[in-house]
């Protein structure tokens, strides 16, 4: 496979000293649980991200998720004192982000300043994978100073299958 094209995410990376590991995949894939597959890792270790927002909230909140799990709204509303949240569309999450849908990062976007919320799986993980901003890249990063770099807000909001 070639050499993935340095991003802006990468270059973040690179800035801060923080190591990663880039794994491109067909950027045709969309599915997280398919990307998973596409880069070896199972999809536990692969965090999709999500846009959503919070009723009356003035920006939207990024959340980061196992791939094989579905985002529980009524708990990310509590997280981040509202009533209700919703997820945006794909075509407002993609204005909004100026990302595809498959590959919106919080790294790319840490110029946004948006409330970054990691699903607590993730943190009991020491690496995890997440999309470098564009499909058919995925990043493999050190969950802690992932966590350190996008201030990021860990509360379990994310619902496994069968839940």
């Amino acid at each position: 496979m070639t050499k993935a094209k340095k991003l802006n995410s990468m270059r973040l990376l690179d800035a801060r000293g923080i190591a990663y590991m880039a794994h491109q995949y067909d950027p045709v894939l969309r599915d997280a649980r398919e990307v998973a597959a596409a880069v070896g890792f199972p999809a536990e270790a692969v965090f999709k991200t999500l846009v959503a927002q919070a009723v009356g909230a003035k920006k939207p909140a990024l959340v980061m998720l196992p791939a094989n799990t579905t985002l529980n709204l009524k708990r990310l509303a509590a997280a981040v004192g509202a009533k209700k949240a919703a997820l945006l569309p794909h075509a407002d999450a993609e204005k909004l982000t100026g990302l595809q849908v498959g590959g919106i990062s919080a790294l790319a976007l840490t110029h946004k300043r948006w409330d970054t919320i990691l699903d607590a799986r993730g943190a009991a993980q020491s690496h995890i994978v997440i999309s470098a901003g564009k499909r058919g890249i995925q990043l493999r990063v050190e969950t802690s100073a992932l966590l350190r770099l996008l201030d990021c807000r860990v509360v379990d909001v994310a619902d496994a299958p069968g839940d």
